[in-house]
């Protein structure tokens, strides 16, 4: 089966994800929160370094509850980062961000 290409939106969301899930772990362990998350310590690499940017939604909830963080906490935080890097000048207009792509 060949998958299809990442789109570089899909790319940056899934840096994203990965950078706010590495900050939640703080100086946790990969190997602890993996396995409180119930998957492997590789598998949570490739999430937090962006190489698995597009994690299934079991994977991120049980990682969201690993780490303490609702799902509407951690969709909120993808949420402001977003709105963060869209674009480089100032507006009065808050920034609309999808939800789901």
């Amino acid at each position: 089966m060949v998958r299809t290409p990442l789109t570089p939106e899909e790319r940056l969301r899934g840096e994203r994800l990965g950078r706010l899930l590495r900050e939640a772990r703080g100086e946790r362990s990969m190997v602890a929160v993996a396995a409180s998350a119930g998957i492997s310590a590789e598998t949570l690499r490739k999430i937090e370094t962006g190489r698995a940017p597009t994690p299934a939604f079991f994977t991120v909830a049980a990682l969201a509850g690993a780490l303490g963080l609702s799902m509407d906490e951690l969709l909120g935080r993808c949420a402001l980062e977003a709105a963060g890097s869209v674009g480089s000048e100032a507006s009065a207009e808050p920034a609309v961000v999808p939800l789901i792509a």
